[in-house]
């Protein structure tokens, strides 16, 4: 029975709805066992029974990191009788979905059986035939979806034709653990521009360098393999000229069986030396540079011609376009960004708004210093009123560091006086 159904038999007292992900937050006082047609529900063990199935497939879904962008993360379990008979995931674009993935999978007939799936079936054609369809033509009784997909294309239909269908449909099972496992896909399929995430190493202090420059390294070595796996999760790598000028960084990922992400460079004046890792290593990962038209144009030239792909835009105050810029990366579907500028760059991208998640690495050190840089510098604000808040706050220990991570409140009233980067 599908818990829609059964909302209808229990006093309204014992229940309030969250529309916000279509689900329903059961009292304490409520029992969980009812009467419907003589027959005796026990809906509390439901749900758990649900969760358990829906976390083995949030479990499934995550082995996908790295693999399926732009593409969501889905993963899909068959159960019967209380046991897993099939389970799936979505391995990378234009591969066999979840769903399929779990049917291909399945030890005995799933006629009959249960699927969660993560993410709501997709009932158009498109690389692959709708899941939706496989699942009525497999005879599946009832379908546990963890949220709707947002992308036009689906957006309830699949439910909606499953429903039509006969099948038995609950939606919101773990919808929070599966919202945040696909918040880069769902602001991608929504405004086409990238997620990103806004990441910095420091000291307790706030430090990203010493008085010196010395910075490698402030954080552990932990904390170093965990940013490592963040580069083979997301699509791209962003920094700015003055961070490839002092370091020289490669950009690349430096796990076994890792995905480079691509280097997007923001380099407003076309600074960058012929000779940089970024540039001398395009056989490991495609290099992008941001730059205006303050660019020299036959360094343009030299560049492409060393297979850089270079992006001229539109320029605020002699900087790239950060807001523009983003659009053009969504364009080409480049769905997520690390961030690991420097101080200017992480300054200009707070203030043109294109940063939806910061993470923070803090070592239990102490640096000072008038002049040691700090995470996030530029102009900086003079009224705390005007100060980005952080919602949704996260800490976890990361070896002796501390991992803290936060979601940008868009309400935030930070000025936009200057929107340009690099």
């Amino acid at each position: 029975m599908s818990y829609h159904m059964l909302w209808n038999c229990i006093p309204e007292h014992f229940y309030k709805k969250d529309n916000d992900i279509e689900c329903v937050i059961l009292s304490p006082e409520f029992s969980g066992l009812f009467f419907r047609f003589g027959v005796l529900y026990n809906l509390r063990e439901m749900m758990i029974i649900d969760k358990y199935f829906m976390q083995r497939a949030i479990e499934l879904a995550a082995i996908g990191q790295g693999k399926t962008n732009p593409n969501p993360l889905v993963g899909a379990v068959i159960v019967k009788d209380n046991r897993i008979i099939g389970e799936g995931f979505h391995e990378k674009p234009g591969g066999a979905h979840a769903e399929v993935n779990a049917f291909l999978s399945a030890t005995e007939p799933v006629e009959g059986a249960t699927i969660y799936v993560t993410l709501e079936p997709c009932a158009h054609y498109g690389k692959t035939p709708p899941c939706a369809d496989m699942i009525i033509e497999k005879g599946i009784k009832r379908v546990v979806v963890g949220i709707k997909d947002p992308n036009p294309l689906v957006a309830g239909k699949g439910i909606q034709k499953l429903f039509d269908a006969g099948i038995s449909v609950d939606v919101g099972i773990l919808a929070e653990e599966c919202q945040k496992q696909n918040e880069v896909f769902l602001k991608f399929i929504i405004e086409k521009k990238p997620y990103v995430i806004l990441k910095a190493g420091m000291s307790l202090d706030g430090k990203v360098a010493t008085t010196s420059g010395e910075s490698q390294w402030i954080t552990s070595k932990a904390a170093r393999a965990h940013v490592h796996q963040l580069r083979n999760n997301y699509k791209g790598i962003m920094v700015g000229i003055d961070t490839v000028i002092a370091d020289n960084p490669l950009l690349t990922c430096r796990i076994q069986g890792g995905r480079n992400p691509i280097r997007i460079i923001v380099d407003s004046r076309l600074r960058i030396p012929i000779d940089a890792k970024v540039l001398d290593t395009q056989n490991e990962s495609k290099t992008i540079i941001a730059t205006t038209h303050l660019a020299d144009s036959e360094k343009i030239k030299a560049l492409q011609g060393m297979g850089v792909d270079i992006i001229v835009t539109k320029s605020i105050n002699g900087r790239v376009n950060l807001e523009s810029l983003m659009t053009i990366l969504g364009e080409k579907d480049i769905d997520s960004i690390l961030l690991e500028g420097g101080p200017t760059l992480n300054y200009s991208a707070l203030e043109s708004g294109i940063v939806d998640k910061v993470m923070i690495y803090m070592a239990p050190m102490l640096i000072g210093g008038k002049s040691s840089k700090t995470a996030v510098e530029g102009e900086g604000i003079r009224k705390l009123s005007d100060a980005i808040q952080l919602e949704e706050i996260s800490c976890r220990p990361m070896d002796k560091d501390i991992l803290l991570e936060g979601y940008i409140m868009r309400q935030s009233t930070f000025a936009n006086k200057n929107k340009g980067g690099g």
